[in-house]
């Protein structure tokens, strides 16, 4: 079985993407009826700081809500880690473009997080899946809520200029950071919710 690779992106990978990759592995390695290497999730920077640590900040607001940003080493986005990737979830849609640009291919699979969660909450839920459900099963479940969500994509209202952006708090004051990494995590609350067989 091939796990199912998401990669979260954003401009310099140490607030944004890897508050993202954090909450996800927490949510993900927090359900027991997912088993283990299932899901591969990672992040990189569009103008990444290779090598640097989560911004202080960042790390902070996640350790909050119970996520561990401890060991996050930032990495520089590559056409590679896009084209391993089976779902890229940007913070703008500035970077979508960005990611789509650097590899053409990735127009149906590359969404805002913001966009995703909105389009996986009007994806059709599938009945009950058996317990525990398979790894197999989570991955195909996943690859195909990626397809639905694409062609919804253009279909009802669309919201005002960056409705779907995570603005970049870096510089900001951690009262700024707590507020995005809360609409991260709901964000990500919606993205679990779809991934994982309930």
């Amino acid at each position: 079985m091939t796990p199912f690779s998401l990669l979260y992106v954003c401009t310099g990978n140490i607030c944004r993407s890897p508050m993202a990759e954090r909450l996800t592995r927490q949510r993900l390695d927090g359900s027991e009826r997912i088993e283990p290497g299932t899901f591969l999730v990672s992040s990189a920077g569009t103008w990444g700081h290779e090598g640097s640590s989560m911004e202080p900040f960042a790390a902070a607001a996640l350790l909050e809500l119970g996520a561990d940003p401890e060991g996050f080493v930032a990495r520089e986005l590559t056409g590679p880690q896009i084209e391993g990737a089976d779902l890229v979830l940007t913070a703008t849609v500035e970077q979508r473009g960005l990611v789509v640009g650097m590899v053409p291919g990735a127009v149906r699979r590359a969404f805002t997080l913001k966009e995703f969660a909105r389009l996986v909450a009007a994806v059709e839920p599938d009945p009950p899946a058996p317990s525990p459900a398979s790894a197999t099963d989570v991955v195909d479940r996943a690859r195909s809520l990626v397809d639905q969500a694409v062609a919804l994509r253009g279909y009802g209202p669309r919201g005002a200029p960056g409705v779907d952006d995570v603005e970049d708090p870096y510089g900001a004051p951690l009262q700024v950071y707590r507020e995005k990494v809360r609409d991260i995590a709901e964000a990500v609350d919606h993205l679990v919710a779809a991934l994982v067989p309930s």
